[in-house]
């Protein structure tokens, strides 16, 4: 089957998302231009560590060249709004990729599916590989990377609370604490 690049340049909505009740959600990452929608799925981890890598990138930028204008938190008003519906998932997500355009002074995220042939893999395909995994890839401006990190952060933060002896998630009927020597808390 030949390759997918779903390519949004420019994006006007690139959120993170879940699905379900926390302990059992399924993050989604979802791109809208117009009335096209495209939703990959990806791991809780994958959406801290892009939250992370952006917040480092944005950092880096304004550190490097303080004349750059970025407007971090003035005009990235954080998305708090559901997922689109309804969610079709295009694929789940393997490799991902954060660059610096700096011609254009744009980042762009892409996010490889992971292969149908059970190979692992840590590189993104040339676009030109007709056989390679479905890609997806959102051009984003200063701000809007700026309030999608907010919202992954956001996303990620908002499942299940911690237990206060051990850290590790509560479920609502409690949890087998290391600490308290497998007893229920």
């Amino acid at each position: 089957m030949p390759r997918n690049i779903f390519t949004f340049d420019p994006v006007e909505r690139f959120v993170a998302g879940t699905v379900g009740e926390p302990g059992e959600r399924t993050f989604f990452l979802q791109a809208r231009t117009g009335k096209r929608v495209t939703s990959i799925v990806v791991e809780k981890a994958q959406v801290f560590v892009i939250a992370e890598r952006m917040g480092l990138l944005l950092r880096e930028l304004r550190r490097n060249d303080p004349s750059m204008r970025i407007d971090l938190g003035a005009t990235s008003a954080v998305d708090d709004q559901p997922l689109e519906q309804p969610i079709f998932e295009e694929f789940r997500a393997g490799v991902m990729a954060l660059t610096w355009l700096s011609d254009r002074e744009l980042i762009s995220i892409e996010l490889q599916a992971l292969p149908e042939t059970g190979e692992e893999t840590d590189e993104l395909f040339n676009d030109d590989d007709e056989s390679a995994p479905d890609l997806l890839r959102v051009i984003l401006t200063l701000s809007q990377a700026d309030a999608f990190a907010k919202r992954c952060l956001a996303v990620v933060n908002a499942g299940r609370l911690p237990c206060p002896f051990c850290g590790l998630p509560l479920d609502p009927r409690g949890h087998v604490c290391p600490r308290a020597n497998g007893y229920r808390r």
